[in-house]
């Protein structure tokens, strides 16, 4: 194990988190907020520990896949930590338990808030959550090596730890120029939808929380009603934003270099059916209840736009629509974004590497002798694909359940339990009855709040780099 190593990133990482913080600053100095104060304070705390983890440069700088799971679960850890302070600090929260639940659901890019007025929060506190959410979407790390070389040719192992779904390919052949480009893609996205917004007549602080939330697929709101006061306009603007956001990254690219068929891959053309089709049935169920089929098609689409994407937003409060509808904002809960997105949940290309297995599997049994591989846009899905999805399955399932076991001791009812889970797992943020979408999860106990963070964080790093840190054999220098 290289631990000079890991201290090493380690450092680079609060340095840059350390810098993160010039964002609510100059939003405190702007609206002339104490809290400035407050976030001037962490900047120097976390500056201050980056230069002891930088002290003496590592002569062996080369990281195995190991070492790379164990900085990207551990930076995440420590990123949460730090930016939980500005919260105890400001005095917004006595509990620290609560402002690190608050910073690991912003950077999880989950949304699951404690705080049940988040108009009456400081400006420069709102957009530190909002931004928060910004910094987790791509992921801080692959920021950090689109412009810090840190590893030479190795950095691909921190890469894969760090992003979302069953396989990662770069899109050239350098590590570090993969990462400048999905940060550009970004980056250029956040700016779009900026400008949109404020054309829609958002101020720049409302217009700034909002892109941040939204890019990263966060949703921590600025209004208590989250999206409900906002104009037709602007909630279409957002709703088309999410989608954009729960897309493969990659596919944008290849779009720019004139490869459309390319770009409109199998797992973006089946993500665009689940979306069409849960839209087509919640509008179906919710239009007597808006009189026009315009005004509840827009809220059904805005609501599945939220859930697929794993961004959280709402119009209306869905915990009250018909149980039909709750049940395929639950199942799409599961299915959630695309590969290479900022979304979270299962991802879709998992589902469809599961259900092409499950079809093999019955081919076999009328025909044994049959050789019958899984191809995915006329490319062969590799068998440790197709394993790793399996084990993938197979730990969601146990940290699901075992996370469900454990909040339920507090005894409260099996809808608010098991959505919980599953807006925690699937960085989502609402869920139903007692944290449906204008309620909040400060009754929690601090021991569930925990779990619910691992949680968190778990469904973030897709689960195993943050179960390698329990393994012994992990920590052994071989």
């Amino acid at each position: 194990m290289n631990y000079r190593m890991i201290k090493h990133t380690l450092g680079w990482l609060l340095l840059f988190e350390s810098a993160f913080f010039a964002v609510p600053i100059i939003t405190a100095a702007a609206y002339k907020e104490t809290e400035i104060l407050s976030f001037a304070l962490s900047m120097l705390i976390c500056a201050a520990f980056a230069a002891i983890f930088l002290i003496g440069k590592p002569k062996n700088r080369v990281l195995y896949a190991r070492e790379g799971f164990v900085i990207v679960a551990l930076s995440w850890i420590f990123i949460s930590i730090f930016g939980s302070l500005p919260f105890v600090f400001s005095g917004v929260t006595n509990s620290y338990i609560d402002a690190l639940f608050e910073t690991v659901s912003g950077f999880t890019t989950t949304g699951a808030t404690i705080f049940s007025d988040v108009e009456a929060l400081p400006n420069s506190i709102n957009i530190w959550r909002c931004f928060t959410h910004w910094i987790g979407g791509m992921g801080v790390l692959v920021f950090i090596l689109a412009f810090i070389p840190l590893s030479g040719g190795q950095n691909m192992h921190i890469m894969k730890a760090e992003s979302t779904g069953p396989s990662v390919s770069k899109l050239v052949p350098r590590v570090r120029t993969t990462a400048l480009i999905l940060y550009v893609i970004y980056f250029a996205l956040t700016i779009l939808q900026f400008i949109l917004l404020l054309c829609g007549g958002m101020s720049v602080f409302e217009a700034l929380c909002t892109a941040f939330g939204t890019a990263g697929t966060g949703g921590f709101g600025i209004k208590n009603d989250s999206f409900n006061s906002y104009s037709p306009y602007l909630q279409i603007v957002v709703t088309a934003f999410m989608l954009l956001f729960s897309l493969n990254f990659s596919a944008y690219y290849l779009a720019f270099k004139g490869k459309f068929k390319d770009a409109l891959s199998t797992e973006i053309k089946v993500f665009l059916c689940v979306v069409a089709t849960a839209i087509a049935i919640i509008t179906f169920n919710i239009y007597k209840t808006f009189g026009s089929v315009g005004e509840a098609l827009r809220h059904a689409a805005f609501t599945v736009a939220s859930m697929i994407s794993t961004t959280g937003y709402s119009t209306v409060d869905f915990d009250l629509w018909p149980s039909i509808c709750q049940v395929v904002l639950v199942l799409i809960m599961f299915v959630g974004a695309c590969v290479g997105s900022t979304g979270g949940g299962i991802k879709i290309s998992r589902f469809i590497i599961l259900f092409k297995g499950i079809g093999n599997e019955i081919k076999r049994l009328l025909h044994p002798r049959r050789v019958q591989k899984i191809t995915i846009d006329d490319r062969t899905v590799e068998t440790d694909v197709v394993r790793s999805v399996n084990s993938y399955i197979m730990v969601f399932l146990s940290i699901f359940i075992t996370s469900l076991l454990l909040i339920s001791i507090e005894n409260h009812d099996l809808v608010t339990n098991f959505t919980a889970v599953t807006a925690t797992i699937n960085n989502i943020g609402p869920g139903l009855s007692k944290v449906g979408p204008t309620q909040n999860f400060a009754f929690f106990s601090a021991p569930s709040k925990l779990v619910l963070m691992f949680n968190m964080l778990a469904g973030r790093l897709e689960l195993f780099p943050m179960l390698l840190l329990f393994s012994p054999s992990t920590w052994r220098n071989k």
